[in-house]
């Protein structure tokens, strides 16, 4: 485990989300994208080390609150994050995230950010490393439909790490689609805007679809999809919402993170129990094969996993090092005495 970053005993490092941004600048995104992407495949290739378990989820009407823990038994982690898709409508965020590391021999945080801004960053990245392992060789054209919040993530994450250099753009609402064109200008990056998810993917590579109605939903039809391309499915992320025809994956291989939460949040909820799918880790690690040849057509069903989070939050520590980039809180108590609690409270009565 990496030394600590330079605070008092007691004192947690907490990075704002004035502060992430500042940070992400700092180092500039294309970097933060590239270097995220290979820490996170770095984790991912010593899967066995990690605790692993489905996010704990809280859902309703209105959305879902969610906990995503893990640990290599030297760190510990954990993500809180939301998703209300109605929340737009209100002018909120859909999604909203915090995180926080701690050390495992003392308990003890370590670490306490932000992770809205942190979670569409590692959301690319684990779509960017699944892709250089899985999409066509050579592909340069992306097709994102879906050009909500998390799309220009998806986008600078392909072009820094898989050489994408064209993307194509649809959503339902122009409007998305048109602030995604104005984000992207001057990004090196050739932009389509299109009028419907047809031709969108017309000449792609790859397909990301990123949408946010908490519904069963087909964005893609199965005769809209040839023969060859590589689809990142990532906005069904909770039960009763998809994005793809069942079709589509009688089809294709499909790669999951962690398949006790794929299939009850993914595509695959569609499917029967023993559809065949891929732990992408094993890709990773030669244990499994991961394009075979031009015509295949690949899946990543990516849900997002706690792995995943643990990746970024260590990221992140390593990366504040040296720029004072974070302020420190007095979240933990730390009397003289460890025994003394009360004593301590009495103290600061005294103190008053």
């Amino acid at each position: 485990m990496s030394s600590p970053l330079p605070s008092e005993k007691a004192l947690v490092p907490f990075v704002s989300v004035e502060k992430m941004m500042r940070l992400v600048h700092h180092i500039g995104i294309e970097t933060v994208l590239t270097e995220l992407t290979d820490v996170i495949e770095a984790d991912f290739r010593r899967w066995g080390s990690f605790d692993k378990t489905p996010r704990v989820a809280s859902h309703s009407g209105e959305g879902v609150i969610e906990l995503m823990p893990t640990s290599d038994g030297e760190i510990y982690s954990f993500k809180y994050v939301n998703g209300h898709p109605k929340n737009m409508a209100q002018g909120l965020q859909t999604v909203t995230a915090f995180g926080l590391l701690a050390e495992v021999s003392t308990g003890y945080p370590v670490l306490l950010t932000e992770m809205t801004l942190l979670t569409a960053l590692r959301t690319a990245a684990t779509s960017a490393m699944a892709a250089r392992h899985l999409a066509p060789r050579g592909a340069r054209t992306m097709a994102m439909i879906g050009n909500g919040a998390q799309a220009e993530f998806q986008a600078l994450a392909m072009k820094a790490v898989c050489g994408i250099d064209h993307i194509r753009l649809y959503d339902i609402d122009p409007l998305a689609t048109e602030k995604m064109v104005r984000n992207l200008a001057g990004t090196g990056l050739t932009v389509t805007a299109c009028s419907s998810s047809q031709s969108a993917i017309e000449n792609a590579d790859i397909i990301t679809t990123c949408t946010a109605d908490k519904q069963y939903a087909t964005i893609l039809t199965d005769n809209m999809v040839g023969s060859g391309v590589h689809i990142n499915a990532i906005g069904g992320d909770c039960p009763g919402k998809t994005e793809l025809h069942r079709d589509i994956l009688l089809r294709a291989d499909t790669f999951v993170e962690y398949p006790p939460q794929t299939r009850i949040e993914g595509e695959i909820q569609q499917m029967d129990a023993d559809y065949p799918v891929t732990e992408f880790w094993q890709v990773l690690t030669g244990q499994a094969i991961g394009r075979r040849d031009a015509s295949q057509i690949t899946l990543f069903d990516s849900v997002g996993f706690a792995i995943e989070d643990f990746s970024a939050l260590r990221y992140v520590r390593d990366r504040l090092r040296g720029t004072g980039l974070y302020q420190d809180l007095d979240i933990i108590a730390d009397p003289d005495d460890p025994r003394d609690l009360f004593g301590m409270l009495q103290r600061a009565k005294q103190a008053a």
